[in-house]
């Protein structure tokens, strides 16, 4: 495509056009193009729900449907097909598809276009986002978890070894995919490129839940892409880290180890018949921006972090992980320690260091000062920065930043004053970050298969226990800390000591936990033993 094509946005001006067309509506949606809004507006006495009315009937416009020239997202053959090839363009892929059910949708399909039986066996990353698991139990097939990396200082988790991933594959070469999780929610990976090697030489595909990195690839300063590491098939959250509206997303394949007429059905059996256009639009716009400007489009952002991390740098109470920190292997089969120094700069991702502050408490003291962050744990806060972020905003993160020093400081002071003995200052050296989960985490760097199914096969009676006395016991249901939505336990998973303490410690902290019937995770139900 030349200059010309790439400048065009082929489904906004599709919009476009059927919005000043100003045609007779006798089709869905219901609202007419606005109309119904309007009215409403003009209906009510309350000048507030009429401004609100006006204000949602302005988006409506291009709200539309499959009608002449918008085009079948489930068969684009006109505007859609377009957009969606100036995205592959963009972004590297040999065919792109348009997803408005986010990342989420495009993580089942992949796993839908892969297996094409019940029991398949895919090799997967352990912590991986919950729709990877979501679907597994679709397609019936069997997951060999394998352990990630780990940061000797930080305790997050990025992606597994090169070395374990070949090693899973020579144990089960009749797997049917490796799926990994690259970037993760803090913005720390790994190069996938001699794991993608490694994974083709025994021909198979590489899959890649990419949905923190799809603004990697379009800046020298940025990580480069899964595609670009030669990833077969890759799903990017474009809502996320470049422009789309929330649920929009990517999916980007190249090379002929997917087979794509199989993806195509899942996407269609998977996404709604009654896809949104102004989400599809968004994708269209949030393309044509990075595609025309280029590097450019993330000057602004990037001088705005920079500075954000320089200020942090010189603090005495908050501390950030660099993107000169690595994340080293602890691979123990192989006894490899490489370093991967591959951190998002637009994830900054902080904590207090004197451990009078946990990342919740953190995360509601942003709040409370008008600063609205990403997500926390137990430790960090995710600072989420774009290419949309200003050096004003960042200035009022770090106002906000020193108004909690002072604060922190004089908690410090009095909490000094009262310890007579050490245990202030061992409490400071031990660091809140190290997480004992990692160990439990990398004690079998590939786990025996483990059967995913939609269908309750397991005919064990379940009670809820103490979650303190939980030790020995099967989990009955996951528990999954949202965000980052990256499961805790699984269902079945053996309870450990480990898992105990940090389920406390969530508890404690008032951690937000999807799946778990206990939501202040005092209790939990298990597998009769």
């Amino acid at each position: 495509m030349n200059e010309m094509t790439r400048e065009q946005m082929p489904l906004v001006e599709a919009l476009l056009k059927y919005e000043q067309a100003k045609h007779v509506s006798m089709h869905v949606p219901g609202h007419k193009n606005g109309a119904a809004y309007e009215r409403a507006a003009a209906e009510t006495n309350d000048a507030a729900h009429a401004s609100l009315y006006r204000r949602y009937a302005a988006l409506l416009g291009q709200d539309v449907t499959e009608v002449e020239g918008t085009d079948d997202l489930h068969e684009p053959t006109g505007a859609i097909r377009e957009a969606q090839q100036l995205a592959a363009q963009c972004f590297g892929a040999e065919e792109t598809y348009f997803l408005v059910s986010g990342s989420t949708s495009g993580n089942i399909a992949a796993i839908l276009s892969c297996c094409t039986k019940p029991g398949d066996i895919v090799i997967v990353q352990r912590n991986v986002h919950k729709s990877v698991l979501h679907g597994l139990m679709l397609a019936g097939a069997r997951a060999i978890f394998v352990s990630p990396c780990a940061d000797k200082d930080s305790g997050l988790l990025t992606a597994p070894s090169k070395e374990t991933i070949a090693a899973a594959v020579q144990r089960y070469p009749e797997a049917k995919a490796v799926v990994l999780c690259n970037p993760n929610y803090y913005g720390l990976g790994v190069d996938l490129t001699p794991i993608a090697d490694s994974v083709h030489a025994h021909g198979l595909p590489l899959i890649v839940d990419e949905a923190h990195g799809a603004h990697y690839g379009l800046h020298p300063k940025l990580p480069k892409s899964a595609l670009q590491a030669g990833a077969d098939l890759v799903v990017q959250s474009t809502h996320k880290m470049l422009l789309g509206m929330t649920m929009s997303a990517m999916l980007h394949v190249q090379g002929a180890r997917i087979c794509r007429k199989r993806l195509a059905k899942a996407l269609t059996m998977i996404q709604s018949s009654s896809p949104s256009y102004p989400l599809m639009a968004s994708l269209d716009m949030s393309r044509h921006y990075v595609q025309t400007r280029g590097p450019a489009a993330f000057t602004e952002g990037l001088a705005a972090v920079e500075y954000l991390r320089s200020w942090i740098g010189r603090s005495n109470t908050f501390s950030c992980i660099s993107p000169k920190e690595s994340v080293r292997s602890v691979d123990k089969d192989n006894d490899q320690s490489s370093t991967h120094p591959l951190v998002d700069p637009f994830k900054v991702v902080i904590y207090e260091r004197y451990g009078n502050c946990t990342g919740y408490d953190l995360l509601d003291r942003l709040r409370e000062n008008g600063i609205v962050a990403e997500m926390a744990d137990l430790n960090y806060v995710v600072l989420l920065c774009t290419l949309g972020t200003t050096l004003a905003e960042v200035e009022r993160v770090a106002a906000a930043l020193v108004h909690l020093e002072d604060q922190l400081k004089i908690k410090r002071e009095v909490e000094t004053r009262s310890h007579k003995d050490s245990r202030h200052k061992d409490r400071e050296s031990a660091s809140i970050r190290k997480l004992s989960l990692q160990a439990t985490q990398m004690e079998d760097l590939i786990a025996e298969p483990i059967a995913f199914s939609i269908f309750d096969l397991d005919q064990r009676q379940v009670r809820f226990i103490d979650t303190s006395e939980a030790a020995g016991y099967d989990a009955a249901e996951a528990v999954v800390p949202y965000p980052p939505g990256i499961p805790l336990l699984y269902a079945g998973e053996t309870i450990s000591a480990a898992h105990i303490k940090l389920l406390q410690q969530l508890s404690e902290a008032g951690a937000k936990c999807q799946d778990a019937s206990d939501k202040t995770l005092r209790t939990l139900l298990v597998y009769e033993k």
